[in-house]
């Protein structure tokens, strides 16, 4: 279920190639626009929003990455698998996989709806799981590669209403720790982000006086942006991260201390 929204795969093969899910806008374009920075080509998966993924393929390229977006649900394994075939046919191997995509279904626990503790779980833990596994091969035979997974600092303290999300966020933690010890040996480093309150889309729409409150618990009394997100994420896909593997990194501005 690949399916190219723009871009050019005419590349120098001898650049790497990265690919980030949820790559179309907030974190996981940030992601995707540091690692272009920094010489990759990318191949981004997004869900739905066509005009968003375009978008960043377009500001990829202006910084000189060879991009291409796929639309793809996570959740599913069978598009996963056929999608991440398309991505290395066009591209060749994949160095890095970051797993940015996720949702929210916030709610007090006792009214939580199954539906939406499934939601979260199936497209935030095991979205990342299908991605790894898909591309598990990739990397054993390129005996080396990176993979990080975007976690949450609700996945390290827990959050009220949000039991879906901060099960899904610890689930990461877990799932990054184990694919550590089973890759390292094929020099392979897997490592999780924790990013803390982010200035995104979604912390705009929120009430001028719910965002004082929160910057009012951060030691650096600022949210974070999407792009100091993205920095950490690149420094970790780096040549001079490959000896940190199995690893929380949090980027809340001390919020979690």
């Amino acid at each position: 279920m690949a399916d190219q929204a723009t871009g050019t795969l005419e590349r120098d093969a001898s650049r790497r190639v990265a690919l980030v899910t949820g790559g179309s806008r907030g974190i996981g374009r940030a992601c995707a626009r540091s690692l272009a920075r920094e010489g990759f080509d990318i191949a981004i998966i997004y869900a739905g929003n066509r005009e968003a993924a375009a978008d960043c393929v377009q500001e990829l390229s202006k910084l000189g990455a060879t991009a291409k977006a796929y639309q793809c649900d996570v959740a599913n394994s069978a598009q996963v698998n056929d999608t991440v075939k398309a991505i290395i046919a066009d591209f060749g191997p994949v160095w890095a996989l970051v797993n940015d995509a996720g949702i929210n279904r916030d709610g007090l626990l006792a009214r939580m709806k199954d539906e939406d503790f499934d939601a979260v779980i199936d497209v935030n833990l095991k979205g990342a799981f299908n991605m790894i596994r898909a591309l598990s091969r990739n990397f054993v035979r390129l005996r080396g590669g990176r993979i990080i997974s975007i976690s949450s600092v609700v996945g390290l303290s827990g959050n009220a209403g949000q039991a879906n999300y901060a099960a899904s966020k610890a689930g990461l933690i877990g799932l990054t720790k184990a694919v550590a010890k089973e890759l390292g040996h094929r020099g392979v480093t897997v490592n999780t982000v924790a990013p803390g309150f982010i200035k995104t889309d979604m912390t705009d729409k929120l009430p001028e006086k719910t965002v004082k409150a929160y910057q009012a618990q951060i030691p650096m009394n600022r949210l974070g942006s999407v792009d100091e997100v993205g920095d950490v994420v690149a420094f970790l896909v780096s040549d001079a991260a490959s000896y940190i593997t199995g690893e929380v990194i949090r980027v809340d501005g001390g919020l979690s201390m």
